[in-house]
This record gives C-alpha cells, structure tokens and sequence, in this order.
C-alpha cells in the first residue's frame, strides 16, 4: 500500500534507558510514524470515519513514552506499533521511529536512533 500517514517528530520528555542518569535526569525523545493504509475511501467520502486519526496515533505515542518506562527504546517502539496496530484494523503496517540526541554516547553526534516496521499478517486484516 502506497497511502501513508505520517506524524514526524512528536517530542516527548520520558525516562527510557539503561542507565540509573537516564531513569533519574529524563531525556527528551522525538517519535515519528509512517503508518500504511489505504486512504482512497477517505479521499473520496471526506469521512473522517473512513480513515486514521493522526490526533488519535499521537495520543497513542504520548500516553506508552510518558506513563511507562523502557530500559531500551526498541521496546518501546515496539509498544507503539503494537497500539497502534490494535487500535485500528485499517493499519496495514506502521513504521516507528525513535531518535535519542542525548543517547549517552561518547561522541559527537545527532542523535542515536531505531527505526521498525510491523504490520499485520494478511488474515487479520478487517
């Protein structure tokens, strides 16, 4: 499926990591997801039923990176996806990324970052 929604870049201030500073301190996490369905229902009814609420997928990612702690972000990726997923059938895969710019690292650098995609096997599709 080519249809996408995309929500990039959502900021959030959690308490993932490994490290007792990352638990203590908190850190700020961007989340982003590129989510594939098929949107042309949507286009041709302006239904918002007929389609994914990106408000919705936001508060998702909100409510698993704020309300609970992960020692590596890739579990908490995989939470998202799999709300994600569960939330509406009309998700055929989401792709969730996960960058880190205060990833305890000795370095220079941008950010650290993760990056899945999951989906649904073909006969649990609604």
């Amino acid at each position: 499926m080519t249809d996408r929604i995309l929500v990039h870049r959502i900021a959030v201030f959690a308490r993932h990591g490994l490290l007792p500073e990352e638990e203590r301190l908190g850190q700020r996490f961007y989340i982003s997801l590129d989510c594939r369905l098929d949107l042309s229902e949507a286009g041709r009814s302006d239904d918002v039923a007929a389609t994914v609420s990106y408000a919705d997928l936001t508060q998702i990612v909100l409510d698993i990176a704020t309300n609970r702690r992960f020692a590596l972000i890739e579990a908490l990726a995989e939470a998202i996806a799999s709300a994600c997923l569960s939330h509406s059938p009309r998700l055929d895969t989401v792709t969730v990324r996960i960058d880190k710019p205060s990833a305890p690292i000795p370095a220079v650098l941008d950010y650290a970052a993760i990056e899945i995609v999951r989906g649904r096997a073909t006969t649990e599709r609604t």
